[in-house]
């Protein structure tokens, strides 16, 4: 049987596809010969992606650089993901102006395997290799640490924008965070990489990787560096903790529905991040399609990337209904709100605040449920429809909120609600039904 070389498109072809949604090529002309002697020889670039497994949950803005690992994938060159379960021990310094505290090996561990099942919503895992750089850092004996060590000086090191900062701030930062770098650019060596992925904030370590090749008598990889994606407000990144994060596992009517509020502007960018869509085809887009049906089309897409083609069919009429017919969904989320958690208890509550009572709560002798007055801002916030109550009050004074279709006032921070009824609470375009109930009964 005769050994068939794969194909490759053109360089030129290439190129187009990988500098879509790249923020920089180091070098650019390296990536091209590099494309060049792949496609002569038949053989594969390998690609490499590393991602410390420190939290459990991936969002739309981690998938960015995995997107990128994609394109490679569908180019025909090696993909290797590269979960940094050592790396994870130390703690990657970037964008900290602390030491981050170290995480335990089983919540490494534990962290890992979730990442495995969320990229290959992305990368083909048959396609894929996944490899530990514990692997190799494992083995490592103090005699190669010292060599490694030698290989940089302490001024390179605090050359580093957050090293330099926390330096001249006088600010403690310890001998094993000096090491991250360092390590993460050895793996570039243990791997033979070709090109090495990352967000713009790891600039630094994937130089790293460059110069420790050389050192180590390779050639240097190509560094790739993509943007760090704006959150749902178009401003600051997207993040869990601002609130702003479309998490990759998150409903499909919710994921729809997230994509759906964003800026036409922004809608744009997340075509070029977030989806396999030629640059070409997305600048047609722009002359030529409605911003609406644009946005609608990006909304399927990206829910169908993560759940399914039916469940963003299935989305897409949901929000129609909710949003341009005034009609609940056929399926909204359930959530219970304990009533202890929302319940207004002090007069201090009251203050300021303009409360519609119903007079099942007044009366006493009515037969209807009785009734409690809630904070609205910690039910919204309960429900998991913002991230704190100071969110939710924004929200409040925004005039986005509704109960059962009936609009809350802006200084209306509160509600009478019974126990054990489900009312549909919609905050700006996103809809729950949400029931009290009382756990301490």
């Amino acid at each position: 049987m005769s050994f068939r070389m794969p194909t490759f498109p053109s360089v030129d072809e290439q190129l187009t596809y990988l500098k879509k949604g790249s923020a920089e090529i180091i070098r650019e002309a390296d990536l091209r010969a590099k494309l060049e002697k792949s496609r002569s020889t038949g053989k594969p670039l390998r690609v490499k992606l590393g991602m410390d497994p420190t939290a459990p949950d991936l969002h739309l803005g981690h998938t960015v650089v995995l997107r990128k690992l994609k394109h490679f994938q569908d180019l025909g060159h090696t993909a290797i993901f590269l979960i940094g379960d050592f790396t994870g021990m130390i703690g990657d310094p970037t964008g900290r102006s602390a030491t981050r505290p170290p995480l335990t090996r089983e919540q490494i561990e534990e962290n890992a395997e979730t990442y495995k099942s969320q990229v290959f919503k992305i990368l083909d895992p048959q396609k894929t290799v996944v490899d530990f750089n514990r692997r190799w850092m494992g083995q490592f004996t103090s005699d190669d640490f010292v060599r490694l060590m030698a290989k940089y000086t302490v001024s390179q090191l605090l050359e580093r924008e957050d090293f330099h900062k926390r330096f001249h701030d006088e600010k403690p930062i310890s001998v094993h965070e000096l090491l991250y770098p360092l390590v993460q650019g050895y793996d570039s060596v243990a791997l033979e990489a070709d090109v090495e992925l990352g967000g713009t904030d790891q600039k630094f370590n994937l130089l790293v990787g460059r110069e420790l090749q050389r050192s180590y008598g390779q050639e240097s990889q190509v560094v790739l560096t993509t943007p760090i994606l704006e959150g749902l407000n178009g401003v600051q990144k997207m993040s869990k903790s601002l609130g702003n994060a479309i998490g990759i596992h998150e409903p499909p009517l919710e994921m729809y529905g997230k994509i759906m509020s964003i800026s036409d502007q922004m809608m744009w960018r997340y075509y070029e991040l977030l989806t396999d869509v030629q640059v070409a085809d997305i600048d047609s887009m722009r002359r030529e399609a409605h911003p609406m049906q644009a946005k609608k089309d990006l909304a399927r897409r990206i829910v169908a990337d993560f759940h399914s083609s039916d469940a963003a069919s299935k989305a897409a009429e949901d929000w129609a209904r909710q949003f341009q017919k005034n009609e609940a969904p056929d399926e909204l989320e359930a959530v219970d709100v304990n009533l202890a958690d929302v319940k207004v208890d002090s007069s201090g509550d009251r203050q300021g605040a303009v409360v519609k009572v119903s007079p099942e709560t007044s009366n006493p002798n009515n037969r209807h449920p009785v009734r409690h007055l809630v904070r609205l801002d910690k039910l919204i916030r309960q429900a998991g429809l913002a991230n704190s109550n100071n969110e939710a009050a924004g929200k409040l004074k925004s005039g986005s909120v509704s109960i059962d279709g009936e609009a809350v006032g802006e200084t209306n921070f509160m509600s009478d609600m019974p126990l054990d009824h489900y009312a549909v609470l919609r905050v700006g375009r996103r809809m729950k039904k949400v029931r009290l109930i009382d756990r301490s009964r």
